[in-house]
Order: C-alpha cells, then structure tokens, then sequence
C-alpha cells in the first residue's frame, strides 16, 4: 500500500464524526458573507439594474434619475471600470454589458446607503434598447444553427462496422431539462479597501483564487494586491464555481470608487434570473446491439444549452461525452458534442458537471431499448458491464471493473430484489389502476477535473508553542463536510487528538493559486496537501523526539498525541514535545503540496486517462404509481456505494443521501420553464420561486432510504484510501427514473417500450401511461416481427434491412 494510502493505528480519518460546523448551523451562530454586514460600518449596498428583454442592443443609460433619488451616492457603469469589463474566464462576459444577451440581464449597478434606496435608485435608471431577435430554446438553437465553443467528437473502434454486425438497431432522441442550483444562501459578496489599498473580498465563492483574479483584472491590479475569503457558503453544487466572480468584482469596484465597504447580495428572484443552471441537453442517437443483446455501436450527437456565454460549457461537454458509457463497454462508439448559444443566463458547473447529462443518455437508451430486446432492463444492463482489460471510448482502462458488478451485487442482495420483484408482480396484478415497479441501475463516475492542471492542491499547517495546530487549505466549506475530513486527515498525520486542531477560513493571501473545491476532487487534492504538510512537521518533531527519548526517529511514534519509541515505555506528551522543538528552533509550520499523478488527456484528439479513478455505486428504486393522475411516491431506495475506506463515514452517507435526492429532484420534479412566445416577456424565466419550481421535500423523499459503504475497498494512490462522495450519488437517482418508466409501461401490454420525459413530472408520467395504453389497444393480439422471426420487437417498426427503429415521438410505433 502506498504511503498516501496507508492509516497509522488509532488514525482519526474513518470515525464518524458530526459536521465541524453543526452546531453553529443548527444554533444559526454560523456566520455566512452577508452576516458580516452587519459587523462592517458605513457599508453601500449594491443593486441590479435589470434589462428585462431577452435581447437588444443599449441605445442610451440614463443615470442621473437614480443619482437624485435620496440615499443613492453612485450609480457603477461599465465607464467606471479601470481595469477590463468582463467577468469570465473567457473574455466573452462584460461585467458592464452593451448588449442585453438574456431577460433580467443587469447592465448598471447602484450603490445606496440602504438596500431600499439602492433599489428605488436602480428602478429609476432609463435605458433603452433596440430590440433584436432572440434564440430562447434550445431547439430553436439547433434549427438556427446558433452554437458557440469547441464541437468535441470521441471515436472509437469501426462504428459502421459494428451496426453492420448488429442484429437490433434503435434510433431516438432524449431533451431533457437544465436545473436551478436553489442553494440557501444566493450570491454574496462583501468588498472593502484598507488603508494601503489592498482589496480584501467576501465571497460566497467555490473557487476563491480565481475570484481574486477576476476582480484583479476588472480593477487593473495584480492579484498580490486583492485577497478573496470564504467562510463557508450556504450551498454551492457548482453554481459558485464561475458565476461569483463578476458579482465580487461589482462590490470590489464600488469599494474602490467610493471609499467605503460594499455589500451585494441577490434576492431569490435575482438569484434565479440572473444565475446559470445545469445544462439542459438534447441527444440524438443510434444503437446496435447484437442478437445477445450486447452493445455494438453507438452514434450520438449531445448538445448542450450553454445560455449567452461561454462559462464552463466546453468542459461540462467533454464529460459528458466522456460518461455516455457509464458503465457500459461499448467498442465502436461515435459521439460528437456541441454547445448552442441561447439568450438565456450563462449555463454553469452543477454536481456532476455534465457527467450526470450523458449517462442520462445511455440509461434512458437501454430503459427504451430492454423491452424491444425482449429483456429485464436489469438483465440488458448486466450483459453490458465493463469486463477484464475493456476500456473506455476515449481510452482509459477500466481497472476496477469488478467493483462494478460488487455493488450491483450488493444492493440486489441488501435491497432482497428477487422476493420484492415477486410480490411487485403480485400486487400489480390485483390492482389494475395502481403499479409498482423495482428498478436498479449503476453507476461510473471519473474522479479529476477535466483540465490537467486544476489537480493540484495546496496547504499550510501551523503549530503553535502550546501544541494546538491550525490548518488552511485552498478548499472551500459549502456545507459538504471538507473541513470536518481535512481536520480529521491532519489529526490522523499528526497523531493528536481532533480537538488540538482548528481550520481557518480559506484565504488566498494563505493558499495561493487554488483549484475550485468542485469535480468531487476538494478531499483528494486538499487532504493530500494537509497530509504532505503535516508530514513535513512530524518529521521534524520525530527528530526531537528522538533526542528526548534516546532512540531513532524511526523508531518513534506518536499515537495520540503521546510520542513513544518502540521497545520503550518512556514517553513524551506532544504538549511538551512541541514546546521542546520550540526551544531547539525548529521551523513549526509546514507548507504542503499535492498533484495527481497519472493523468493525461489530449483534447484535440479526445483520448487519453483524465481522471484518477472511478467512484462506483449502485441503487435499487421502489415506485408506485396512480393510473389516474401519475401521481407516484418512491417506497424504498436501496443504495450501495463506493467511497473507498472513509475519510468521514457519517459524513459520506449524508453526501450520499443528499446527492441522491438531489437528482431525483433533476430527474422528476425541477421543470425551468421559460416564456417562449413572442410576447414582451419572451425569455422571461417563469419558474422564478420555490412556489413555481418544485424542490424535493420531505414528501419526496424516499419512505425507506437505506445507505450502505462498501467495505473492503481501499482506494490505492488516494489520502488514506479514500474516494470522492460529492458528485457521483446524484446519477444513483436514474434508479427512480427507471423505475417510473418500468411502472408506466405495467399499465400496457407485455414489452411495451414506454418513451419518457425528463424531469418525469407526474404530468409526464401521465402522459407516458396514456402513450403506453393506446399502444396497447392498438397492437392488442398483434406481434410485429423484427426481422428474427422470434416476435422479440414488439412495439417497434422494421425497417427494410431488417433492424429495429425506434423514433422520438412515439418509440412503439410502426
């Protein structure tokens, strides 16, 4: 075992321990960016002048309106900026627009000395547009050719060859939705300059360093001179990667025009129609299988709805297209990956950042596809798992294969499928007008940021002269538990017990040149840093104790916060050892540094290892469905997953339980919805608060969840064994998805292929149950021959070559 994976005895990391945090959460003693408000004197408070058109060029700004307004001292317009207008990475994002490219797009910010008087002050603001045509769906992307960024496309094998040799060829296409990040807390961001300039930013913000860069840059400063914090964020889920930026840029500038401390917070309703979301998709595709069943090619094209600019849609495509296979080997695949510019907000990173979007595809693929297979949908998965030596389309060998097929193992075994299965076919005879149906799906999720360079991480450890030991690192807390491991990691190296160790806030003037705490990546690259800088101390607190004890270093070990040599029973308390070192002027704080090795990835080519490794789970959905409504309610979920050994076991099984519902939430209840006519308010987000966009809640939620950690699966080459949590349970909810669709086509004929829409809304369900009924009084007593003389391909039509097709409005028809 390699020394970045090997625990001492007695080690911290794998005990369940409680948020580091939750007290103060649950007492609302955890202070958040816009609590420190009210500990700042003479604070502006900074509001958005909102165009509310999808598009249309600035003809004139008038300001002097809100200037008289009373309690308004400045109106901050894109004249203002010293440095360059534009808040993204890309230089495709004016922080101070001329062009409005989306409804509620803000083109002017007022500061006030009340939020009130900021408001009346940003109302009172005049412009005026010149209209111009607007592209609000992604459809009308596609059919208007509007597409912006890289068009990656994975190759793979001989794909016209491997539909040759298919027995079974299925086309289709999948839309499926974007989804609103809701996290608690909105945007935030607290600017002040001190009396030697220096920029110091609050921020509600995933990625701190480039925070920092992006006000740099906005305020023609080097970075040295601007310092970004975060406490801890009210929630991120990736929506707090990219988009903080420019907000933390509009609250730096205003500090730096006026002198005074400036507060910017969103409202719910500017959060929404301001803010990116996930990605809707659409996805056509092509798939052969052989007579057995097993994949042999696939063709696909996924476009995704990037909104106006750019953010990060080029890499959320690429993982998409680097999931498609989930846990499927599919040897000639072919599929190519595009990015539709839409007068929408600015699409953006969401837990699983495009990972989630092309397993969807897949999933729904071979849901659709087992019944015109004339197979279990658990049984077509099964024959598809990746095997010994198999790799991926982009090249990445699967070496964990047999983890696979362990939690697929696993949760049937926990989640007693076979009896269940037994009684759901029971109950859905009985009841004609209720179904049930059990469905269980995997998952394989690559762990690394797609850009090489963004896997490193860094950390610096101090110990004081009393022994008590405080730790900065460059992730960030959004309530994921990062901290509670990386106290637990520097314990654990150390061998002290947790409570001689704090974490301060991150910093960028402590860490610098940060990775964002995003791609599940935040434990791997932070908790190794931590572990390489508190290994940098112990080391040299070994030759102290080596000294005291008489006996070598490397004989010495310190195990719970006592330092004993082997063979010895003389000892030294770390209290004291520390105080020694002290004395005998050896250096106390360590600066740490991790890179992931192994990774290399060619995006000109599409080929290459771009991630560590893959996180693997497994999950096991129970629906029952009304035959009237749609109405449906999940009975029981049964999840099994793979997270290595623990860091923190307590607080994976909340990331599990909470990532999974999340994606139930994605998958069938959170429906964004935009005004597509050509009324005024064309592109107008409809779905602007929680009373219009449905979130899960507790009546959501599963009636029976139960978690279980694989055991024995130390994760070789990771801190402490450990893997990622974050970002791989969510694609756990496709289970339930499959579920509504094997519980749909129970109102049918026997092999009806139920076609549906994502989020599969009770509406939806509906309609999927109405779709599955008159096909079956349409094909009732007939079987359509699929070409094999064997009637498998019931509810599909055959084409002349004598393959199955299916099509995008109605999978069954002839």
């Amino acid at each position: 075992m390699s020394q970045l994976s090997e625990r001492p005895e007695k080690s911290v990391v794998g005990l369940p321990m409680p948020h580091e945090s939750a007290v103060q959460h649950v007492t609302g003693t955890a202070l958040y960016t816009d609590d420190l408000v009210h500990r700042t004197k003479d604070v502006l408070h900074a509001y958005p002048v909102q165009v509310m058109k999808a598009h249309g060029r600035i003809t004139a700004l008038r300001t002097a309106p809100a200037l008289a307004v009373p309690g308004v001292v400045r109106v901050l317009t894109g004249a203002d900026v010293p440095g360059v207008n534009d808040a993204g990475m890309k230089h495709d994002e004016p922080l101070f627009p001329d062009v409005v490219m989306f409804h509620g797009h803000a083109v002017a910010w007022v500061l006030g000395e009340t939020l009130e008087a900021a408001r009346l002050g940003a109302a009172a603001v005049e412009v005026e547009l010149d209209e111009l045509p607007s592209v609000v769906t992604l459809q009308e992307a596609i059919a208007a050719d509007s597409f912006h960024g890289a068009r990656p496309v994975m190759v793979t094998g001989d794909v016209d060859s491997g539909f040759a040799d298919s027995a079974h060829v299925f086309t289709g296409e999948l839309h499926f939705s974007d989804q609103e990040h809701f996290y608690l807390e909105t945007h935030a961001a607290l600017a002040h300059i001190d009396e030697a300039e220096q920029v110091f930013v609050q921020s509600s913000t995933q990625h701190p360093s480039e925070t920092q860069e992006i006000v740099a840059h906005v305020l023609g400063l080097h970075s040295h001179e601007v310092t970004v914090q975060c406490l801890r964020m009210g929630g991120g889920f990736g929506g707090k990667e990219m988009q903080p930026h420019g907000f933390a840029a509009v609250a730096a500038l205003g500090a730096k025009l006026t002198g005074r401390p400036v507060r910017l917070r969103l409202n719910r309703t500017q959060d929404l129609t301001m803010s990116g979301k996930r990605h809707g998709f659409h996805a056509d595709w092509k798939i052969g299988f052989d007579a057995d069943g097993r994949i042999r090619a696939l063709e696909a094209t996924l476009t995704a709805d990037g909104g106006w600019s750019l953010d990060l849609s080029e890499p959320v495509v690429a993982r998409a297209l680097c999931h498609i296979d989930n846990t499927y080997w599919i040897p000639n695949a072919r599929v190519a990956g595009r990015i539709a510019k839409t007068n929408k907000v600015s699409n953006t990173a969401f837990r699983g950042f495009g990972g989630p979007q092309g397993m969807l595809v897949i999933e729904d693929i071979m849901g659709r596809c087992a019944p015109l297979l004339g197979l279990d949908p658990m049984e077509l998965r099964e024959r598809n798992f990746y095997g010994e030596g198999q790799v991926t389309p982009y090249g990445q060998p699967v070496r964990q294969h047999r983890r696979i097929a362990a939690v697929w193992e696993k949760v049937q075994e926990n989640a007693g499928i076979a009896d269940r299965r037994r009684e759901i076919a029971a109950f859905n005879a009985a009841h004609p007008h209720t179904k049930r149906a059990l469905a269980v799906t995997g998952i394989k999720f690559g762990i690394s940021f797609n850009l090489t360079a963004f896997n490193q991480g860094g950390a610096l450890v101090l110990i004081y002269k009393d022994g008590s030991v405080l730790i900065n690192h460059g992730g960030t807390e959004m309530g994921q538990g990062l901290h509670t491991k990386m106290l637990q990691v520097a314990a654990t190296t150390l061998g002290i017990p947790l409570h001689k160790v704090r974490l301060a806030p991150t910093r960028t003037d402590k860490v610098p040149n940060t990775s964002a705490t995003a791609a599940s990546a935040g434990a791997d690259l932070n908790g190794a840093a931590v572990k390489n800088a508190c290994e940098q101390l112990r080391e040299r607190l070994l030759q102290v104790a080596a000294t005291r004890l008489g006996s070598s270093a490397a004989d010495v070990r310190i195990v719970e916060g006592v330092a004993r040599a082997l063979g010895s029973d003389a000892e030294v308390a770390w209290d004291d050892l520390v105080r020694t070192a002290y004395f005998q002027r050896v250096q106390l704080s360590a600066a740490g540094f991790y890179r992931t090795e192994g990774l290399h990835w060619d995006a000109k080519t599409f080929r290459g290892s771009p991630f560590k490794y893959f996180s693997h789970g497994a999950a096991a959905a129970e629906v029952e469905v009304d035959g009237f409504t749609g109405a449906y309610r999940i009975r029981r979920v049964d999840i099994v997953h793979d997270v290595g050994d623990s860091l923190s076991p307590m607080i994976d099984v909340g990331q599990v339980e909470g990532g999974f519902v999340q994606g139930a939430g994605w998958l069938t209840l959170e429906d964004l919805r935009w005004d597509t006519g050509e009324g005024p308010n064309r592109g107008r987000l409809l779905t602007q608060a929680a009373s219009t966009y449905k979130l899960p809640s507790f009546s959501e939620m599963p009636e029976e969840l139960n978690v279980t950690l694989l055991e024995d699966a130390t994760e070789e080459g990771a801190v402490y064994g450990s893997k990622a949590v974050g970002e791989p349970p969510l694609m756990l909810a496709f289970s339930v998805r499959e579920a509504l669709r094997q519980a749909a086509g129970a109102f049918g004929p026997a092999g009806a292929s139920v076609e549906l829409a994502s989020p599969a809304t009770p509406e939806a369900v509906f309609w999927a149950i109405e779709a599955v009924r008159e096909d079956g009084a349409a094909h009732a007593g007939v079987a359509v021959d699929d070409g094999t003389g064997t009637g498998t391909g019931t509810g599909a039509g055959r084409v002349a070559d004598g393959t199955l097709r299916t099509d995008a409005t109605a999978l069954n028809g002839a």
